[in-house]
């Protein structure tokens, strides 16, 4: 079991929560991706995800995010496995993974604001949201027009909106320039110093200091020997 650790005391913006994997395992395409995988993390803590290409990491993350489903374990949140009511699951986060999910047409703002309308976060959060990821001054444009940094922040932007104790943020480095990831660390710490949860794949960035590791090669390890062992085997 890995436990991730705490940065700060968590403060009274969320209500004490704790998000546990208890023996999960996975398929994709007819392969076991990982197996016997455990992690637990709570108020004002971070897990990095770490591993190879193929060892599963976009795959918990989408697990976690409830746009995937565990062959093997469960996935719980408080105690209570997430699967009996995942709607109450997909307001309590935020995630953040490849696909920017931007619309072309609308402009910076209408972008954030129509997550905002979604999630029925304060009007205010937008002009934060913007001001947190240096996007103000592009507000007003097409995001057509965006580089493909600034539209990945513009995605990452929405990750404020409103209150969602739990981050899942996938490879959020990519196509940040070094005024781009100061900037997702500080909303990070913040969202930590309040409580807030973070679950976050990477490739090595440095945006949390006292972050846990999860290493998927180990599962990823154990699936190939229950594969090697058995291909019609259970996961369990």
């Amino acid at each position: 079991m890995v436990r991730a650790m705490t940065a700060a005391a968590p403060s009274s913006l969320y209500d004490t929560a704790v998000l546990t994997g208890d023996q999960l395992a996975c398929r994709r395409g007819g392969r076991l991706v990982f197996a016997r995988l455990s992690f637990e993390v709570g108020n004002s803590q971070a897990l990095v995800l770490r591993g190879n290409n193929g060892s599963g990491k976009t795959t918990l993350m989408r697990l976690i995010a409830g746009l995937g489903r565990a062959t093997g374990g469960a996935l719980k949140w408080n105690g209570v496995p997430v699967d009996q009511d995942t709607e109450a699951h997909g307001r309590r986060l935020r995630y953040a993974g490849h696909l920017d999910g931007i619309k072309p047409a609308f402009s910076v703002r209408e972008n954030v604001a129509f997550w905002a309308e979604v999630w029925n976060a304060p009007p205010d959060d937008v002009d934060k949201a913007l001001a947190a990821f240096g996007l103000t001054h592009l507000s007003g444009l097409p995001a057509r027009l965006l580089s493909a940094g600034q539209r990945h922040r513009v995605a990452l932007s929405r990750i404020v909106l409103g209150r969602a104790p739990l981050w899942l943020l996938d490879e959020p480095a990519n196509t940040l320039d070094d005024t781009a990831l100061a900037a997702l660390s500080r909303v990070i710490a913040d969202h930590r110093r309040k409580g807030g949860m973070v679950v976050m794949a990477s490739h090595g960035e440095s945006l949390i200091d006292d972050a846990a590791f999860l290493p998927l090669d180990e599962f990823a390890r154990h699936a190939n020997a229950i594969e090697a062992r058995d291909p019609e085997a259970s996961a369990a």
